[in-house]
């Protein structure tokens, strides 16, 4: 086996991790908006007079929830394409 460059090493776990990341980051919002929006269904179900304010507070949570997966996004983005761990590890290289 040969014997890889510090630098490409780093680089290649950041991107590794970053993948896993960005998985996690994605799929983990998609669950917990389902499972809002089963509970938002059933819950207008169950009191249709009250489906104004469900739908907006159901909106609401959507919004913060979604903004979780745009927040993972950018950080795997700075991650990938602005690697502070090569400078941390390798300054001037």
């Amino acid at each position: 086996m040969t014997e890889m460059d510090p630098g490409t090493l780093i680089t290649l776990v950041t991107i590794i991790g970053a993948a896993l990341g960005m998985v996690l980051g994605a799929v983990t919002p998609a669950i917990v908006e389902g499972r809002a929006v089963l509970r938002a269904l059933d819950g207008i179900a169950r009191q249709p007079e009250s489906a104004d304010d469900i739908r907006t507070t159901l909106l609401i949570s959507m919004a913060l929830l979604e903004s979780t997966a745009i927040y993972v996004l950018l950080v795997i983005l700075v991650l990938i394409f602005a690697n502070p761990l090569l400078d941390r590890f390798f300054p001037g290289g």
